[in-house]
């Protein structure tokens, strides 16, 4: 529509700071608008290192330990070798770091491969082939069909019909219908003229960039003229063109100005509850520890002021300490050095290895591959793997979730007669199967070869000429907005913006009733081969407020006629008196609908009066013209027709389920798994599972986890979840006893050092112990462990029902894990202790040295953790034989070469321990100490695991008992069809879209019928 200057100026936007003018390079550059390259990379060549390592040391843990580090350069409080936080931080850090490069090294590749894609731009009078990257606001590009939007376009011409262009916009809102858009008509005439396109020199002034996906505001002013822009002319990047040969637009936003890229903000991160419960005991350990150094702090002042003062020939203080107050100072940083192992930085690097592991297994399932569409399951996320072991609550979607989205005309009443069920040669009721008949549409020349039904008794009312089954078909192919195409004669495609629309036109066009054309003033259709064309007067279009929609048309014999479709709970309250039984007919059959999940929706119609139409008509001309609430005052004049409906019938609309919905379902409630059905896009749950079904990708790739199937989400909870919560939490378990072991073995080593924060270990052992010596037995554990196979936590539910209380890993285990790894640490001290005290080798010579001391406590240390591992392992692999047993025999292999003459030798003062492995494991009070810690330190663990079921049972120890007495696994359980049915029916189920119906009636569709320009100029 154009408009005058001074009207212009009345409808512009607020933040209208946009201006640009086509085919005008140095108009554009004036305002300095970005190119067309996008980055979604963080880092380059220059500035990874610098940016990465101050991202990392955000992390409170990275932060922690480099100030460990940093206390361990002061001498005066230095109790241990700088190396051993240097070694495991840089380490922690080279993983990190080259886990963060992959990642932007994808990107950047995306990114390349995004830029550099090719599109035809005008330059100079004709078209040249330019890469996306390149693109500059102002300039005409061409896009033909299946090619991808390059950047936010002002549509100016097309190839369609009326200048239309469908999209499909499945990577910007996750909707695989078509939608419509709509070139003006003063670009429309272009069409493909270069010459013309050329000559465009047309301004526009638009809004900022936003991240508003259905929302354009702006003005084109083109030989004089002003033009109202709004988003049904605007076609977006990330949009791919369908059924459009070819189209030509203005490049109105680029690169990150795009609406695309505008919403590509920064995902929000999101954290387990064991994230939550580890950041809550870290800081118990904390606490623990600061309260430790603060107790040995107290110990060694205590010590200094009534021996070390009076010791001070043989030991001097040094200069720095002037009493035992200050020494005892300096103590509590030394010890704060020494016990930080009770927090090793490993524990954060094993969690993001542990959880890459278990996504690695998602990905890699075969049985949660769809082969028919190629498609297998992925997880999007690293960090929520043991969440999916503890789901309470599943809320879903049904449309393209719980179903397949492919929506099929099922059945109807009409008129109080029920239609669409099948009886036998004995007028029992039977179930449709593949060896029912179909019905035979013969009659009918332009009827769809794909549309099955099976009910004989709705085709011979039709043929028979029951009026109330035409009127409630011609009502399906009148009261819709559905878009008619036949590019091959004989061949109609319907461009329907929801399926259900789709099958119920589809459903009117087999029985008779074909919509065969429509302009903004007609619709055509064909009666039981009889064309006949309704002059169509008004439609009253869907909101979400109305739940309904309905179409005013003048029939070839001149009655005016209003047919309404919707929700249930909407038109029986607009319903004429009369309809009062015939309604409460309907409505039983509205349930019968609903018990077998069919998406429902109620029909009626309404004959109008010539004059009452004539005033209403006028009313709603005035409400649409009005500048003040104008919705509210067309919703009001809606109201005032759409009363007293004549009730024509329901339809039931069968959106099939999935393969193996029931049986999923079955199986997850009893894993106590509670399922909500929504209405509508609102999944927001802590964890995202996105189906790849038919509605499309958006619900994906914002998602956590995905896959093609619902019936693979109980293979998603039971088995990967479960398995990755109960490793989880062994791991954290393990983790913590073993650096409570071995750190607290020093706090009862200061009460015979005087308090002195000397190390028991070799300065090397504290560096490989968690780097090296316990690192792959624990990873073993933590991804290959399966206290059950698959198949037994598919067929027992109950095993689930641990991880959705968090039985496994909770404070309680934290504080036996620390009362384990303190009882532990004591036997590892004084076990050691008692067996070299006045002991002597066979030549005589002592061997409870310091040196020999620290060897026998290590060795014993590891002899203990490894034997502690293999007892939590419930399911040996290769892997974890050589990673357990592996480990302690790599311990004897670098022992031999640290303590090596030639390192001692050549090294003096960095490898101290010269001789000490082949003389101390020689002597069996080496061998008595490991047996003696090991019976000791596995007594309560093996214990505890045989008291535990008897005295304080789980369910699930009663159902793991069941299954270990078994000889062998039951067979997988299978997957169910039968339907699911719902206990209430679909209200308006069909996905609507309001907006639609003025496109239809305003014209904007339809192309003038100027002479066709048949030459191109190209040089």
């Amino acid at each position: 529509m154009s408009m005058s200057k001074s009207q212009s100026q009345e409808t512009q936007i607020t933040e209208q700071d946009r201006y640009l003018q086509a085919n005008n390079k140095e108009f554009n550059a004036m305002f300095g608008y970005p190119n067309n390259t996008i980055k979604t990379s963080k880092y380059n060549v220059f500035n990874f290192l610098p940016l990465n390592l101050f991202e990392q040391f955000q992390r409170l843990a990275n932060a922690y330990f480099l100030i460990l580090l940093i206390l361990q350069l002061i001498p005066q409080i230095s109790s241990l070798a700088w190396y051993t936080t240097v070694i495991p931080l840089i380490v922690v850090l080279s993983i990190t770091a080259v886990k963060d490069a992959m990642d932007d090294l994808k990107k950047h590749r995306n990114d390349n491969q995004v830029n550099n894609r090719s599109v035809l731009v005008l330059m100079n009078g004709r078209m040249e082939e330019k890469k996306w990257m390149n693109i500059q606001v102002g300039d005409i590009i061409k896009l033909e069909n299946n090619q991808p939007v390059t950047a936010d376009i002002l549509l100016l011409s097309s190839s369609e019909p009326y200048s239309l262009t469908y999209v499909e916009t499945a990577e910007l809102d996750g909707e695989t219908n078509l939608k419509v858009k709509q070139a003006l008509s003063v670009t429309s005439q272009m069409e493909a003229n270069l010459k013309l396109l050329s000559a465009f020199d047309g301004e526009v002034k638009c809004e900022s960039p936003n991240n508003k996906l259905d929302r354009f505001t702006g003005i084109l002013t083109y030989k004089g003229k002003s033009y109202i822009l709004d988003h049904d002319k605007l076609l977006l990047r990330g949009c791919v063109i369908r059924n459009t040969d070819w189209c030509y637009g203005l490049v109105i936003y680029t690169g990150p100005d795009t609406k695309l890229m505008q919403n590509s903000g920064k995902s929000s991160f999101k954290r387990t509850q064991i994230d939550h419960l580890m950041n809550v005991l870290v800081l118990w350990i904390f606490l623990f520890l600061g309260g430790m150094c603060f107790i040995l702090a107290i110990g060694h002042g205590i010590w200094e002021s009534k021996k070390g003062y009076y010791f001070q020939n043989f030991l001097p203080w040094k200069e720095y300490v002037s009493s035992s107050v200050v020494s005892a100072i300096f103590v509590f940083w030394s010890y704060f050095i020494i016990l930080n192992t009770m927090v090793p930085i490993s524990l954060y690097v094993s969690v993001e290895i542990i959880r890459l592991g278990n996504s690695w297994y998602i990905n890699w399932d075969q049985k949660m591959f769809y082969a028919l569409k190629n498609t297998p399951a992925q997880a999007h996320t690293t960090t929520l793997n043991e969440e999916l072991g503890q789901v309470k609550y599943v809320f879903s979607d049904k449309t393209g979730t719980l179903t397949q989205n492919i929506m099929i005309f099922n059945k109807c009443s009409i008129n109080g007669t029920l239609y669409g069920v099948v009886y036998d040669e004995n007028g029992q009721r039977v179930d449709v199967s593949e060896k029912t008949a179909q019905v035979s549409f013969s009659y009918n020349k332009l009827a769809d070869p794909k549309f099955s039904f099976y009910d004989k008794t709705l085709v011979e009312a039709v043929k028979k000429g029951d009026r109330w089954v035409h009127l409630f078909f011609l009502s399906l192919s009148l009261c819709h907005t559905v878009m008619p195409e036949e590019k091959v004669k004989g061949e109609l495609v319907y461009q329907a913006q929801s399926p259900d629309e789709g099958a119920l036109v589809t459903a009117a066009r087999n029985f008779g009733f074909v919509l065969r054309s429509r302009t903004p003033e007609t619709i055509t259709v064909v009666e039981m081969g009889e064309t006949k064309i309704y002059q169509l007067l008004a439609i009253l279009d869907f909101t979400n407020v109305r739940k309904r929609m309905s179409v005013i048309v003048r029939t070839p014999e001149g009655r005016v006629l209003l047919f309404c479709k919707g929700a249930d709970t909407i038109l029986c309250e607009l319903l004429h008196p009369s309809c009062t039984s015939l309604r409460d007919v309907t409505m039983e059959h509205l349930d019968e609908f609903a018990r077998e999940g069919l998406r429902t929706l109620l029909v009626a119609y309404r004959e109008l009066d010539n004059s009452f139409f004539r005033d209403w008509s006028k009313k709603h001309s005035e409400a649409c013209l009005s500048l003040e609430n104008r919705e509210n005052k067309i919703s009001t004049i809606y109201e005032e027709i759409e009363k007293d409906l004549m009730l024509l019938g329901a339809t039931a609309i069968e959106d099939k389920l999935q393969d193996g919905v029931p049986q999923t379902i079955k199986v997850l409630n009893k894993a106590k798994i509670k399922i909500w059905v929504l209405t509508g896009d609102k999944q927001a749950a802590h964890i995202g599972v996105g189906i790849s079904g038919q509605e499309g990708m958006q619900a994906v790739l914002n998602s956590d986890f995905s896959f093609s199937q619902f019936c693979y989400l109980q293979r998603l909870l039971l088995v990967h979840g479960r398995w990755s919560y109960n490793r989880m939490c062994k791991f954290l378990s393990y983790f913590f006893y073993k650096n409570f072991a071995f750190t607290l073995v020093h706090f009862w080593y200061s009460f015979y050092n005087g308090f002195s924060a000397q190390t028991v270990y070799d300065t090397w052992f504290i560096t490989f112990y968690n780097l090296v010596y316990t690192c792959l037995p624990v990873l073993g554990l933590s991804l290959f462990d399966q206290d059950v196979n698959e198949t037994w936590s598919l067929c027992f539910p109950e095993l689930y029902e641990p991880g959705q209380h968090n039985l496994y890993f909770n404070k309680k285990e934290f504080v036996k894990c620390l009362v384990h790894g303190i009882y532990s640490s004591f036997v590892l001290f004084f076990i050691p202790m008692g067996t070299v005290f006045d002991s002597v080798r066979s030549d005589g010579k002592e061997i409870s040295d310091y040196q020999s001391f620290s060897l026998i406590v290590q060795t014993s240390l590891l002899w203990v953790a490894t034997m502690q591992i293999a007892l939590e392992t419930t399911y040996w692999t290769v892997i974890n034989h050589l990673f357990t047993w592996g480990s302690l025999g790599f311990f004897f292999c670098i022992l031999f070469f640290l303590y090596s003459d030639g390192l001692c030798l050549i090294f003096p003062n960095v490898f101290q321990f010269l001789g000490v492995a082949k003389n101390t494991l020689n002597t069996p009070q080496l061998w008595l100490s490991i047996v003696l810690s090991i019976v000791l330190c596995m007594l309560p663990s093996i214990g505890y695991q045989f008291l535990k079921p008897l005295l304080w049972p789980f369910n699930v120890n009663k159902v793991l008992d069941g299954i270990h007495r078994m000889s062998h696994s039951p067979p997988l359980p299978g997957l169910s069809q039968d339907q699911h049915s719902a206990s209430r029916r679909s209200a308006y189920a069909f996905s609507h879209r309001q907006g639609f119906g003025p496109l239809i009636t305003s014209g904007k569709f339809m192309k003038p019928k100027w002479p066709k320009k048949s030459s191109l100029f190209k040089k």
